[in-house]
């Protein structure tokens, strides 16, 4: 069965996903082995037990959350992009390319202290929401 036929029109003119199990076969180099081991493993599970008691505890048709569930995680990336910030990305993108260019365990390990601690100043506010004064209205 070819990817193309799991996906198809119906006569309303709405696609039709066809949900079924993969088990898939990769070379040890392939880099995406994790995310292919990760849609093996998951697909053990039967998601539409956890869906159809969503769909009658909301109301709300299984077929709205199954559509849901895709666009939120399919757009999760660029959702994370909007949250961190197209400034702070690169920011913490630097160490890592840094130590890749230098090519040394050292350099990476000290990216990882270096990354470590930028994301410790992210966190600050998180971890105690008092660092900011309340702000007058």
């Amino acid at each position: 069965m070819s990817v193309s036929s799991d996906v198809w029109t119906d006569e309303d003119g709405q696609d039709v996903v066809r949900l079924r199990r993969w088990k898939g076969e990769w070379a040890d180099d392939d880099p995406h082995a994790n995310f292919k081991s990760d849609v093996v493993g998951y697909g053990l599970l039967e998601p539409l037990d956890s869906l159809h008691g969503m769909s009658r505890s909301l109301d709300i048709p299984v077929g709205a959350l199954v559509r849901y569930v895709l666009a939120r995680w399919a757009s999760g990336g660029s959702g994370g992009l909007l949250e961190i910030g197209p400034v702070m990305v690169p920011r913490l993108w630097e160490p890592i390319a840094a130590a890749e260019r230098a090519d040394s365990d050292e350099e990476r390990l000290r990216a990882y202290h270096q990354l470590r601690e930028m994301i410790a100043w992210l966190k600050v506010p998180l971890d105690d929401p008092s660092v900011y004064p309340p702000q007058q209205h």
